[in-house]
């Protein structure tokens, strides 16, 4: 129950801008491209698991990742890992995660061009 509530903050984390040593450029991404609110919780907590912890993506949110697009994801990514919270993180690793994640989300939507 504890590691939830731990999962549940570094959620919030992830959606809000709360990472006050964010770069100014991810945060600016972010903003101008609405990337908080295009995918829902439930989803967001998956993918989360799925690139900074160990665990995988379901097809819906596979969609909703896909829908979210690749600019989005790559800025809160970073911007996740600039949070001093992830400081022991290897951004390397991370990186690669989230790289394998979108390139096993891309093939199971019918149309990625939606995300546009």
């Amino acid at each position: 129950m504890a590691s939830l509530n731990v999962y549940s903050v570094l959620v919030i984390l992830f959606l809000t801008c709360g990472a006050v040593m964010a770069a100014k450029e991810s945060d600016q991404i972010i903003k101008e491209n609405n990337c908080e609110t295009k995918m829902g919780l439930p989803s967001v907590l998956e993918a989360f698991m799925s690139i900074f912890e160990t665990g995988s993506i379901s097809n819906k949110c596979c969609g909703e990742l896909v829908v979210l697009g690749k600019v989005c994801h790559s800025a809160l990514v970073k911007r996740t890992l600039e949070n001093p919270l992830f400081k022991d993180l290897i951004p390397v690793t991370i990186i690669a995660k989230s790289i394998h994640t979108w390139n096993n989300c891309l093939p199971l939507i019918d149309s990625p061009s939606s995300s546009a």
